[in-house]
């Protein structure tokens, strides 16, 4: 079994705006092979919004895993993009992160990060 930790790590240089980012709490756990999903909702007055998912292993500092601001538009980091992968709703205010085929080494930290600015 795999155990996945995520927090919240929210990202605001806009003082004025209501942003903040919302994750459930806990480990998930789930068996080396399986997929997995790892909810992220978000709240923003912004029409600029950038969600952000990172990965952190042990002591080391957070890894961008990838970056989503408008559906698929974004960009993920070469060593994920055949197993991590986010769809932004921004209807719902949602992006959450699916890890295909779970791996031993995907056990670690996710954070999803909001950056929001006024256009």
């Amino acid at each position: 079994m795999l155990s996945l930790d995520y927090y919240v790590l929210s990202l605001l240089f806009v003082s004025t705006l209501t942003e903040n980012v919302l994750q459930p709490k806990g480990d998930v756990t789930a068996t080396e092979g399986e997929a997995v999903t790892l909810d992220c909702r978000y709240n923003s007055s912004s029409t600029t919004s950038y969600l952000y998912w990172y990965k952190q292993d042990g002591n080391h500092s957070p890894k961008f895993i990838l970056s989503r601001f408008k559906l698929d538009e974004g960009n993920t980091a070469d060593d994920h993009k055949e197993r991590f992968s986010s769809t932004l709703n921004s209807t719902v205010r949602s992006v959450p992160l699916k890890i295909q085929k779970l791996q031993v080494s995907d056990s670690a930290v996710y954070y999803c990060a909001l950056w929001a600015s006024d256009p």
